[in-house]
């Protein structure tokens, strides 16, 4: 090479739609749309749609910045809030869940699905009928409906592109040509902030302390899945639906530094990782560029000052969430869709302090073991998304009544 390239190419002009505007990866994803445009150009990346759940004065002040279509707030009672707060803008507003479907629908290049939650399957279903590019950071999507959606996707030409760190670097390294040439595929974890603690001293662990990622910054019901491992367990279920994997072939690694991100090693013995910053910019750029690159205004990575990376096999005992998402996925898609819905309830009662950090998965556990509120088993495959919905709420009734039964303080 003659010299390095000191202007990297644009991303091509895109329509982009941020679904979950003020949540982490939200602001991320607006970090890397104010760089872009900074680099090449406010024509380069148009805003359509932001959304948020309730935070109308940081939706509002994105709104100003990046100029979209269209805004909504999740909660309607927010919505007069957030039409004063951009009236004379010419922005159109909206408000409810209604409106959240409406951002999804509007026609738009790639779309960033980052709604926390099952809340967040509607809108992300919306953007995949009408066959869009998703750039998919809720993983609840794929965890509660993986087999539907990628149907949908299949049938629509809609496209998914992984967000989660560890699923864009699979995304990166897996040849599509030769999958069936793939023997493992690894997702790594940092192992989150009580990698060493025993169980006695995780039984006493507060909020605070499980939110306090020594490596990401994330929000809370994320950080409490990452402490758990419980984060590790849906990612891979996520990574079933999203590269046609068995469950034997899935594997997670501890990794403290959190440099590699995920490998796949290959039936010749060759194993290729993806290594990068604890950045969420870095997969965010990579979904918004796909098939091609952009550059980044995160810290480049050093390996001679990094000296040194380690691995370890995740502790089944101290971290039984790992397990349990196996035999989930073993059993099917039906208990799939309770698992995550009664993990959100029993992270929501951590948060709160009505229950302790090891009740989190005895908590989850206990509904799979219950079954349905009717009597039925957690077994099967959902046939529609409504029967997604209806699952979600009965297994979130179910945590609830046990929640009240055996576990409130």
């Amino acid at each position: 090479m003659d010299g390095a390239i000191t202007m990297p190419p644009p991303c091509d002009a895109k329509r982009i739609s941020i679904l979950g505007a003020t949540g982490s990866v939200g602001r991320s994803t607006l970090s890397i749309v104010a760089d872009q445009r900074a680099r090449h150009g406010d024509d380069c990346l148009q805003v359509v749609a932001l959304t948020a759940n309730r935070n109308v004065a940081d939706l509002a002040a994105q709104a100003r910045r990046f100029r979209p279509d269209f805004v909504a707030i999740a909660d309607e009672s927010m919505g007069a809030d957030l039409a004063d707060a951009l009236s004379g803008t010419g922005i159109v507003c909206g408000a409810g869940a209604e409106a959240i479907e409406e951002a999804a629908r509007r026609e738009a290049d790639w779309t960033m699905a980052a709604i926390m939650g099952a809340a967040g399957l509607r809108s992300t279903l919306q953007i995949a009928e009408r066959g869009g590019v998703i750039a998919i950071a809720n993983k609840e999507a794929l965890v509660c409906a993986g087999s539907l959606l990628m149907r949908t996707c299949a049938r629509t030409g809609a496209k998914l592109l992984p967000v989660d760190s560890e699923h864009n670097a699979i995304f990166q390294v897996l040849d599509p040509e030769r999958r069936n040439a793939v023997v493992r595929i690894v997702l790594t974890a940092s192992g989150g902030p009580f990698r060493s603690w025993t169980m006695q001293q995780m039984k006493t662990a507060t909020p605070a302390q499980a939110i306090n990622h020594p490596v990401w910054s994330m929000g809370a019901k994320i950080s409490v899945d990452s402490a758990s491992l419980m984060n590790k367990g849906l990612e891979l279920i996520e990574a079933r639906h999203l590269f046609d994997a068995s469950p034997d072939q899935l594997e997670v690694l501890i990794h403290p530094q959190s440099v590699v991100h995920g490998l796949v090693e290959y039936m010749d013995g060759s194993m290729l990782a993806q290594l990068g910053p604890a950045d969420m910019r870095v997969p965010i750029a990579s979904t918004l560029a796909w098939p091609e690159r952009i550059a980044t205004p995160c810290e480049s990575l050093d390996l001679a000052k990094l000296a040194r990376m380690d691995f370890e096999e995740p502790d089944n005992e101290r971290f039984p969430a790992l397990q349990l998402a196996r035999a989930t996925m073993e059993q099917g898609d039906v208990a799939c869709t309770a698992l995550n819905a009664a993990n959100e309830i029993a992270v929501e009662a951590f948060l709160n302090k009505r229950i302790g950090f090891l009740d989190i998965v005895a908590l989850v556990s206990d509904v799979l073991d219950a079954g349905q509120p009717d009597g039925s088993l957690w077994d099967g495959a959902p046939e529609s998304y409504e029967q997604v919905f209806e699952l979600d709420a009965r297994a979130r009734a179910q945590a609830q009544q046990i929640l009240k039964q055996k576990y409130s303080r």
